[in-house]
């Protein structure tokens, strides 16, 4: 008997010895994280765990047994990053993030577009869309704004967990599904209309996400021009020049929405004058041909 609680407890001793090996190479809160089953059903803060929602979410993770993440990044095959055109237009696209520190409304950056009628496509996090939901629904019914998905919970898409400027990526195809299929619910919950692009948290994603993406009829888009203005403190001149050194026929330019307090709009007031002067004219992603790199 005491042989037995001997080799029980060697045992145990073991499994905690792997189990602290295991955990101890990702961030503390998160290490919990990796040990829940990507058949496992998403937190119901919407109520899209249902009969339908379940059984695509289990037929798409079954499409994907072995994860195969293939190449991480920005610009992956299968993501798109400009339009396709030799005209000169540049869309401009706008993320709002909705994470701790950053649900807060660009209010007057929106203002100044309807008072320049400048077409845009605009990004939303669950997350955002819960703390603004009334603000939401406005730019929602608003036709010179495109409204498209940028995850539920704004995480890279990822099937293995990779982390970007700090932040833990989906675990794995059943949280990669979750991440867009959830938003793209709760998005047309309010519009109406099922959100056509998704762009990553830090537009980040591997391959397979792209193709779990296709499977959902959703296309990830990158950006062709970074303004910068996502870094607290860059100059509106510095953010403006981003813009127009990067211009060119169907450059998508990537911005935030999300921060009233840096400088996003007064480097749109360096840019867009220029921008007319050069002959541009702004357009939404919608009804456009889009290119990726690979």
């Amino acid at each position: 008997m005491k042989l037995k609680i001997i080799l029980l407890i060697g045992l145990l001793a073991i499994i905690a010895a792997c189990y602290v090996a295991f955990t101890s190479r990702m961030p503390h809160a998160e290490a919990s994280e990796a040990l829940v089953s990507q058949t496992a059903k998403p937190t119901p803060t919407d109520t899209f765990s249902d009969v339908n929602y379940d059984s695509l979410r289990l037929k798409i993770v079954n499409e994907f047994p072995i994860a195969r993440p293939g190449k991480w990044g920005e610009f992956v095959k299968g993501v798109d990053e400009d339009i396709d055109t030799n005209s000169k237009i540049i869309a401009f696209t706008f993320d709002a993030c909705g994470t701790k520190y950053g649900d807060e409304y660009n209010a007057a950056l929106i203002s100044y577009l309807r008072l320049e009628h400048i077409p845009a496509t605009l990004f939303f996090t669950g997350l955002w869309i819960d703390a603004n939901p009334d603000t939401f629904r406005v730019l929602a019914h608003d036709s010179l704004f495109e409204i498209e998905n940028h995850g539920f919970e704004h995480r890279p898409c990822a099937v293995c967990g990779e982390t970007e400027y700090g932040i833990r990526g989906t675990l794995n195809v059943g949280e990669a599904f979750d991440e867009i299929e959830r938003n793209n619910r709760k998005i047309k919950k309010v519009t109406g209309r099922r959100p056509i692009f998704f762009r990553s948290a830090t537009a980040f994603c591997d391959e397979e996400c792209v193709k779990v993406a296709g499977q959902l009829g959703v296309t990830i888009i990158s950006y062709d021009i970074l303004s910068g203005d996502a870094v607290a403190g860059t100059p509106a001149k510095e953010i403006a020049n981003n813009i127009l050194k990067g211009a060119r026929d169907g450059a998508i330019v990537i911005m935030h929405m999300n921060h009233p307090k840096w400088n996003a709009l007064s480097a749109l007031r360096i840019a867009i004058p220029e921008l007319r002067k050069r002959g541009f004219q702004f357009v939404k992603l919608e009804h456009h041909r889009l290119k990726g790199r690979y």
